[in-house]
Parts: C-alpha cells; sequence; structure tokens
C-alpha cells in the first residue's frame, strides 16, 4: 500500500549546528505514528520541514504520489498536510465559528468578482461553508461556543479548537505538535479519546510528537525517538521506551545508570 506521507534522508542544519540529520519516515493511510525525544532534539524542525516553514539542505519529503520537498506552507497544506503547534495558533480576537470559517474558505467556489458584487453564487456559497462550518463544531462538542471569542476558551478546548480547524481543511496528513503539553491528566485522557475519534472518523493519517508518554503508548503503532537530530531508536513504543539509549536520552547517563 502507498505511503500517505514518505520522508527520506532530511537533513537540516542552522550555521554550524545540525538539527536534523538523517530522518526517515514511512506513515500508512491510516497509520499514527509518534516523534519523541528531549528538548531540541530537532522534533519540531523535522515538522517544520514537512510543512515548508524551512527548506531541508537533504532529503525529499512526497505525500503520496507527489513530492512537496520545495513547497512552501500554503502549498504544502493545499496538497494535504495540516498541523498544529506546540503553542496553540487560534485567531484569538475572531469567533470560535469563524476560525472554523477561515479554514473552509480556500475550497470556496468563487472568485474576487462574485465576491465583490455580492453575486447568487457567492451568497449560495457563503451559506455553503456556514453550513459546513456549524456541522463540524457540532462534530467537536464546540456548536455552544460557536460566538466566543476563541482565545478566551478555556486551554483544553482551544486545543480541540486548532485540530477540528486543522481538519476542516481536509488533510491526507494530521501533525500534531505536542498536543498535550501544559494539559493536566484529566484534559489528557481527554485529548487521547478525540485523537481516537479524529482517527476513526477521519481518512487520515496522524504523526504526532509527544512528551507525554502515555499519549504515545496508547496512540501510536511505532514510535521514534530523536536526540541532537538523530534517531537512536524506532518500533512499538513498549518496546523503545525500554531501551538503553532512550533511558539515558531523556535523563542523562549518570541518572540512567542509578
Amino acid at each position: 500500500m502507498e505511503a500517505a506521507l514518505k520522508v527520506q534522508g532530511l537533513a537540516k542544519a542552522f550555521g554550524g549546528l545540525t538539527a536534523v540529520s538523517g530522518f526517515d519516515l514511512e506513515l500508512g493511510p491510516r497509520d499514527i505514528q509518534g516523534i519523541i525525544g528531549p528538548n531540541g532534539a530537532g522534533k519540531t524542525t523535522v515538522f517544520n520541514l514537512i510543512t515548508g516553514i524551512y527548506r531541508p539542505d537533504r532529503g525529499r519529503v512526497s505525500l503520496g504520489n507527489t513530492e512537496t520537498t520545495r513547497f512552501g506552507p500554503d502549498a504544502v497544506a493545499r496538497a494535504g498536510i495540516a498541523r498544529t503547534f506546540q503553542n496553540i495558533r487560534l485567531f484569538a480576537q475572531m469567533s470560535v465559528l469563524d476560525n472554523i470559517r477561515m479554514a473552509f474558505h480556500p475550497g470556496a467556489g468563487y472568485g474576487l468578482w462574485w465576491a465583490t458584487f455580492r453575486t447568487a453564487r457567492f451568497r449560495e456559497e457563503e451559506a455553503r461553508i456556514l453550513a459546513r462550518s456549524l456541522e463540524h463544531l457540532e462534530r467537536f462538542g464546540l456548536a455552544g461556543l460557536r460566538d466566543e471569542a476563541a482565545g478566551g476558551l478555556p486551554y483544553g478546548e482551544q486545543r480541540r479548537l486548532e485540530i477540528a480547524r486543522a481538519l476542516a481543511t481536509g488533510p491526507r496528513v494530521l501533525l500534531l505538535d505536542e498536543p498535550a503539553a501544559g494539559m493536566n491528566p484529566r484534559e489528557v485522557e481527554e485529548l487521547i479519546q478525540l485523537i481516537r475519534k479524529v482517527h476513526q472518523d477521519f481518512p487520515l493519517a496522524i504523526l504526532l510528537i509527544e512528551h507525554q508518554m502515555p499519549v504515545v503508548l496508547q496512540l501510536c503503532r511505532e514510535i521514534q525517538v530523536l536526540d541532537f537530530g538523530e534517531t537512536i531508536a524506532r518500533g512499538a513504543p513498549g518496546e523503545v521506551v525500554r531501551d538503553p539509549r532512550v533511558v539515558e536520552a531523556y535523563l542523562g547517563e549518570e541518572e540512567a545508570r542509578a
């Protein structure tokens, strides 16, 4: 079966510092995989390379049969890769509803002329986008908050909205950058259930970066561990977290031997 996302030999250096070296990944169409590692290991750099924020020094990124290595972020999003960020990036002053409507607008079936003169086609498309947005909010349990400012929501609801907005773009691959960051245990469990539901209900693959091990252990089929930009372990989560190299990378040599 063709991979949804394939990354081959990805490398990036900033000045004399190697951030990522020889990163490989093959993500199946309905797969869930994870990337873990200590702070500064290069995890978010990998996401930034995949999504076109950075250009790699070497390597190749492909979404299905389409090579996206040299695409900018807008072209990557149109191709079918959506992402969230460790620090939530919503349009804080806009309503919950408008955050979702913006994600649906790139697929609107009208151009500038229709919008300027508010033609019948424009009104029909706007009504369709509104209906889809409301349905999407209902699906994620956010319909009752539609008129609230996104920045005023509780933290867990902001994360839910950010994931819902990413999914409104219709991606084939969803990248989640530390979705459980800053959450308490109850919120982490709710997040795990949300990601499971997303994986069940949407035809996509998921790649996530995460420090909270319950998220990785319960969700991911396979994980790989980065340390100083290099993959030091790869495999089933339960096996990888017991790897001495992984323990040392997280705890340091002295504590790992204690």
